[in-house]
């Protein structure tokens, strides 16, 4: 899925060079321009008579362009470089929002009146946009023909301004330099389909604590290990607590296929110890249902469960869309994306506090990859429902002790669990592992049960 990305973003490169050189035949349609002192963008100005297509051409370009800077895999030391591209397609697009009113070099009654907002506007984001793409072209380039293009088209810009102050051949000048710039997007696109970065694969990352009989335990929707620090600082002085993170989240690296009931199941068995020593397991949410299809599934390794606020599905439902699942199949390789990244670290943060209540001191949930896993699971949901119906059918679930912890308000579908269950429902407030650790820890011990 990496590889489609890449080719993705190359071709979205070649699509922006293409629609950005626009003006080499386009400027032949408007004589009104001055080829040689007028400026590019007055083939995009209000009063021209092919303005609106040049306008589109100019904001396609900048979306293509920003575009494939989201689809580029993230390398953490070349974010400045990269940035500053999508800064030129983001303002490569506001030149095609704020058009020029007039031609401004190729008519001299152009600047006598008074002039609109995006008359004015359309000079900040040009300027803004080749200040942009220089800064790209300075931190990205790899070769000595990326140089040798970043060498002309600065020799282009200080030619420009030059010609501006003379007060002759500005049009020459920028043409030059914008030429510079699609050769600049086309040598992207190249370097894209012919570097293959190297991405580390990583760990699952599981953290132990402590001697005794274990405690394995299991966060819920886009959960990560510390949020159960206090929980497993009190449980860890008479038991062995395991903790790990789900593939994305968290530590851990991404796993290419979407999470389903019976794998997660199958690294609740992994992380569990061997048989015949048997642990007690603490699920939160949705990862109750992955709790117990462990137990249903290897009824001889599981001494009790703990279930901290439960989802439950009291219907059988179908499964997830074809689309979702072709949506989970992208989400780990679109999760190492640049756009991604900037989704997350721009939304992260505050949906951490409003899902948890706590602040995202750790930074993790800026990440991409932890963006991508939660979406991964939300889609997966549907599917992991249905194939908990058919472990139940298939399955029956031992004699063992159940504790069901009510979060907040009573919960009809928990007490429906309960009875199918045989278990027990302890009252405590909501976001008890942070709240009421000691509830938890109470849960497991042997005489609670």
């Amino acid at each position: 899925m990496e590889r489609r990305l890449i080719i993705g973003a190359a071709w979205a490169f070649v699509i922006a060079a293409i629609f950005y050189s626009a003006w080499v035949t386009g400027q032949f349609v408007d004589p009104a321009v001055d080829r040689s002192s007028g400026y590019v963008s007055e083939l995009a100005a209000r009063d021209q008579s092919w303005s609106a297509m040049f306008r589109l051409t100019t904001a396609v370009a900048g979306l293509a362009t920003l575009a494939g800077v989201a689809l580029v895999p993230r390398v953490a030391h070349e974010w400045a470089g990269w940035l500053a591209l999508g800064l030129f397609g983001l303002f490569t697009f506001g030149e095609a929002l704020f058009p020029l009113d007039c031609a401004a070099l190729s008519d001299p009654a152009c600047e006598r009146g008074g002039r609109s907002f995006s008359h004015h506007a359309h000079y900040v984001t040009a300027a803004l946009a080749i200040a942009s793409v220089t800064v790209s072209m300075l931190l990205l380039s790899r070769t000595r023909l990326a140089w040798a293009v970043t060498g002309a088209a600065l020799l282009a810009t200080v030619a420009e301004l030059a010609a501006i102050a003379a007060g002759t051949l500005a049009g020459l000048a920028q043409r030059t330099q914008l030429a510079l710039i699609a050769v600049w997007l086309l040598y992207i696109a190249l370097r894209l389909v012919t570097h293959r970065p190297v991405i580390d694969p990583g760990v699952q990352h599981v953290v132990r604590a402590g001697e005794g009989p274990a405690v394995l335990i299991t966060s819920g929707p886009s959960g990560a290990w510390y949020h159960w620090d206090r929980v497993a600082d009190e449980l860890a002085v008479r038991h062995r607590v395991i903790r790990f993170d789900r593939p994305g989240l968290g530590l851990s690296a991404c796993e290419e296929l979407p999470p389903t009931l019976y794998g997660e199941a199958a690294r609740l068995a992994a992380l569990s110890p061997a048989h015949p020593e048997l642990v007690t397991v603490v699920a939160h949410a949705t990862s109750a249902w992955h709790a117990e299809a462990f137990a249903r599934l290897h009824p001889l390794r599981i001494r009790s469960l703990v279930l901290v606020d439960p989802v439950v599905q009291r219907a059988r439902k179908r499964g997830t869309s074809q689309l979702g699942r072709t949506v989970g199949r992208w989400l780990p390789a679109l999760g190492g994306t640049w756009g991604a990244h900037a989704a997350a670290v721009t939304a992260g943060p505050a949906l951490h506090r409003a899902v948890t209540g706590a602040s995202d001191r750790s930074g993790l949930y800026r990440s991409g990859r932890v963006l991508a896993a939660t979406l991964g699971e939300w889609l997966a949901g549907r599917d992991m429902c249905a194939e908990l119906w058919k472990v139940r059918e298939e399955h029956d679930f031992p004699a063992i002790p159940v504790v069901i912890i009510n979060a907040g308000r009573p919960d009809a579908g928990q007490e429906v669990l309960a009875r199918s269950l045989g278990a027990r429902i302890v009252r405590a407030e909501e976001r008890v592992q942070w709240r009421q650790p000691d509830v938890v820890v109470r849960a497991c011990a042997p005489q609670a049960q």
